[in-house]
């Protein structure tokens, strides 16, 4: 039924989206190069029209938080990076770091509309939104979601338990938005105050994991929950569908996934930091690094939506780590791969105590394991980290598959 999905984009062809999104790739570019002073100083030699595929994507750099939170002191208030004038925006955000976020004046412009129609909210619904309404985004983008689809919506925020429960219990909501363990806080609550909250039938919750035996404890309170994933600079990213096998990409998004600390796409199935370009005209950030891991799954959800999944949150990428009073980042490791073709994978382990560290790579590699290669590695070790470094090769498959590049295995005792 075409009430199942919230457009036609949601069950369109892969080529129809790779096309389609292709002509908005390249234009999404050449806006961003002519309207944001800061993407027109990093993209000044890039040739907008010829960036129009993940493939061509991949080759522009990548912005990372930290870049923004720089940027953003030196030129307040967004850094350069917006493509209209702050007082154009229809709200700015502040988030922990300190990061501002602007809103552009378009309807449901974090696009949680989509998400929130996959967890069942229509028309008429009452939610109860306990997403925080205070600085950061999170409350905003599930009100402005639910308004796109016509829902009335209780802008309940964070905390005041026992208010949030008697206002469930007078409202009669039927849905939810939060955090799952606030969910839960809540309907505990409910049961000592003695509150009915039988009406609240489905939820759409994020910000944090949501584990099997949460998602189960909710839904023997009655409340069957989806999750959504978003940053405050992106707005939606992925989210889940009544399948509940992984999430789907948002259509209004690219996603790549990339080895940590460097802008390299992995093999699909491979886990790294999603990376995520947006269409927003307000806030064009191509190749923002969320710093948060997940990685691609094979095939469609069962639920007939076209677009890629991904797994969902799987961690944070930031693994750089200090060893012998300098540090030492995943983008180093990953310039010392590039240095040996021999090398298909790796992984920089540090053991020891603080102050007698050792550090040591171990090495997937593919066409030999000799001591000339050895000696290279170690070599090209110290050249890159200013350490030295041990080498441990691994037939090709050996690591494992969580998108670590540096584990601190360090007694700390």
């Amino acid at each position: 039924m075409a009430s199942d999905y919230y457009d036609d984009l949601e069950t369109r062809s892969a080529d129809e989206r790779a096309t389609e999104q292709a002509t908005k790739l390249a234009r999404q570019v050449a806006h961003a190069k002519e309207a944001s002073p800061g993407f027109a100083a990093t993209l000044a030699d890039v040739d907008a029209a010829s960036i129009n595929s993940l493939e061509a994507l991949a080759k522009l750099p990548v912005v990372r938080k930290s870049e923004l939170i720089q940027r953003q002191a030196e030129n307040p208030p967004l850094g350069g990076m917006g493509a209209v004038e702050p007082g154009q925006l229809a709200h700015i955000y502040m988030s922990p770091g300190p990061i501002f976020e602007g809103e552009g004046q378009q309807d449901d412009a974090w696009r949680f509309a989509r998400a929130a129609h996959a967890a069942g909210f229509r028309a008429g619904d009452i939610v109860h939104n306990t997403f925080s309404y205070h600085l950061t985004p999170a409350g905003m983008m599930v009100d402005s979601g639910c308004k796109a689809i016509g829902c009335a919506v209780f802008p309940g925020g964070i905390g005041n338990t026992e208010i949030q429960v008697q206002a469930l219990g007078h409202l009669r909501p039927n849905r939810y938005a939060g955090t799952p363990s606030f969910l839960k806080i809540i309907l505990e609550k409910a049961v000592d105050m003695n509150v009915d909250t039988s009406s609240l039938l489905r939820g759409l919750v994020g910000g944090e994991a949501l584990p099997p035996s949460l998602r189960g404890e909710l839904s023997e309170f009655g409340c069957d929950v989806l999750q959504c994933y978003g940053t405050a600079d992106l707005g939606l990213i992925a989210y889940e569908s009544d399948a509940k096998e992984g999430m789907i990409i948002d259509e209004g998004v690219m996603l790549e996934i990339v080895r940590p600390g460097t802008g390299d796409p992995v093999p699909n199935g491979e886990v790294g930091e999603v990376v995520v370009t947006t269409f927003n005209s307000a806030y064009p950030l191509i190749r923002f690094g969320t710093g948060d891991m997940s990685a691609i799954m094979e095939g469609a959800s069962p639920c007939g939506r076209t677009n890629t999944r991904i797994k969902g949150w799987m961690g944070r990428a930031d693994q750089t780590t200090k060893v012998k009073g300098m540090f030492v980042h995943p983008s180093q490791v990953a310039d010392v791969v590039k240095r040996h073709k021999e090398i298909a994978k790796a992984r920089l382990v540090v053991t020891g105590r603080t102050g007698s560290d050792t550090m040591t790579l171990h090495a997937e590699v593919e066409g030999g394991d000799g001591d000339a290669l050895y000696d290279a590695v170690k070599q090209s070790i110290q050249t890159v980290t200013k350490l030295r470094g041990e080498v441990r090769f691994a037939a090709l498959g050996e690591l494992a598959n969580d998108g670590v590049v540096i584990e601190d295995a360090r007694n700390y005792d």
